[in-house]
């Protein structure tokens, strides 16, 4: 009887894919931020101690998305109105509580700010050693929540500086390039973490039957141009024309399309992976527009830029805005360079 000669492949000792596999499966998102730095110092066991974090109160806001349609008193409205003027989901409050919850343990954090708070929320216990703030957005596209579509969370950390004893923040009301680290939060078909701490972008996958984000992408690039643009196409007029007119533009060539869901995090996500971009201007009454500078669009900014791509305000680079107080707006241009410049090209010809 001959014998079958046996592929390269199955010539391959099993252990070899097995060590690959456990090698991917491993890496989790506190283990991945100590290589980043290649550093085991205080400094960067404080980042990994952050962003676990970070990651705990993804874990429990998805498990709650996950059961909501299941539970009473979880969806809808609360009949009350946040600082912004928006009426406030109940997931919007839970997920803030969440936040705070589990930052008041970490030993790290002074304080938290929030688009959902006033003021920054302090945490007496922690400040005598805590040198952090974490600012963030515990639910992006808070309207996607009763209707079972994907949402997000945004987060950014930065050192604070000065012991701040007038409750003000002042440190805080600086160019976004004093992050240290920002990421989004995907609640998905599967839940993401995606991060970056100036050295790259990175995806991580919760594995609900590890109870862990592990490693899926690393060093994420976004294409240098994209079909796809993401904006509200019901806010039209009331844009300035050089935002009509780029519309128009896409419009009528060739390649693109239109894809918005509601909620930032999704269209970013989309657009990080795809190519293209992402638009919320200002209108002619509010030419600041609707997002939060420190909380949605200066971590969404670092983020891209890691990722090879570009964040304007039409005018200026999102990261070298400097706010005037916590709760700033500014208009977004964000995703592929090449589209970014095309948006701008419509910004500049007016002006000139």
């Amino acid at each position: 009887m001959t014998e079958t000669p046996q592929n390269s492949t199955t010539n391959k000792h099993p252990d070899q894919h097995l060590d690959k596999t456990l090698d991917r499966d491993c890496t989790t998102l506190s283990r991945h931020v100590l290589q980043q730095l290649q550093s085991f110092g205080p400094n960067a066991q404080d980042l990994s101690a952050l962003m676990s974090r970070i990651a705990l109160a993804g874990k429990l806001i998805s498990r709650r998305f996950s059961r909501a349609g299941l539970m009473e008193d979880v969806l809808g409205f609360t009949g009350e109105v946040n600082v912004q003027g928006e009426s406030v989901k109940k997931m919007d409050i839970y997920a803030n509580e969440v936040f705070i919850s589990v930052f008041k343990q970490s030993g790290l954090v002074c304080r938290l700010a929030s688009e959902e708070m006033e003021q920054p929320y302090y945490i007496p216990e922690n400040c005598p050693i805590g040198r952090y703030t974490l600012l963030y957005d515990p639910i992006d596209g808070s309207s996607n929540t009763d209707i079972n579509l994907s949402l997000g969370s945004i987060f950014s950390i930065r050192q604070q500086e000065g012991t701040d004893l007038d409750g003000e923040a002042k440190d805080l009301l600086q160019n976004g390039r004093k992050q240290l680290a920002a990421g989004y939060i995907l609640y998905g078909p599967s839940t993401m973490l995606v991060y970056t701490i100036g050295k790259g972008v990175h995806f991580f996958t919760l594995d609900p039957s590890l109870g862990e984000f592990i490693l899926t992408q690393e060093n994420v690039k976004i294409p240098n141009h994209g079909g796809v643009y993401s904006v509200n196409e019901g806010n039209f007029w009331q844009w300035s024309e050089p935002y009509r007119e780029y519309i128009r533009y896409v419009h009528s060539t060739k390649g693109y399309s239109a894809r918005y869901s509601g909620a930032m995090v999704s269209d970013i996500h989309r657009i990080l992976v795809q190519g293209g971009v992402f638009l919320y201007p200002g209108t002619i009454e509010k030419p600041q527009g609707k997002l939060r500078l420190l909380y949605e669009t200066a971590p969404l900014a670092f983020l891209i830029e890691q990722a090879g791509g570009s964040a304007s305000t039409g005018e200026i680079d999102i990261l070298e805005v400097v706010p005037t107080k916590l709760h700033q707006r500014t208009p977004l241009i964000i995703g592929s360079p090449e589209n970014v410049e095309k948006v701008k090209s419509f910004v500049k010809a007016v002006e000139v």
